[in-house]
């Protein structure tokens, strides 16, 4: 499991964000628990799956980029589109290498606590 530096975090799991994160990378079960990664389908933006999704044999072994937590679908769905408006506004389209790569200039943002790296992306 990687991590995105600059994580989307939700409302709702900022009050649990370190929680959130080790539960995930210690594979306990958390349902309400939503992640945004990466699409795994060239149509596809983005994917959320549903944490407790990360701990069946499919894709318990995948190396996943986490690029957002959330607790409940609806906040998932929000955090995505703050993703998405946010990768719009800097890449000009949904270009997420891209996005990747520049990292987030948008203060105050959900993830504003994390460090910034070239890559963005961290274990």
């Amino acid at each position: 499991m990687r991590w995105y530096d600059h994580l989307y975090v939700g409302e709702k799991a900022k009050r649990r964000r370190a929680a959130i994160i080790r539960g995930i990378r210690e594979q306990k079960l958390q349902p309400e628990v939503y992640v945004i990664t990466p699409p795994e389908n060239g149509d596809n933006i983005l994917d959320i799956y549903p944490a407790p999704m990360l701990l069946l044999p499919p894709y318990r072994d995948e190396d996943k980029l986490i690029l957002g937590i959330a607790v409940t679908y609806w906040e998932a769905l929000s955090v995505t589109r703050q993703m998405i408006d946010d990768m719009y506004r800097m890449t000009g389209g949904f270009d997420l290498a891209a996005f990747l790569q520049c990292g987030r200039q948008r203060p105050g943002g959900p993830g504003e606590e994390s460090s910034s790296g070239a890559e963005g992306i961290r274990d």
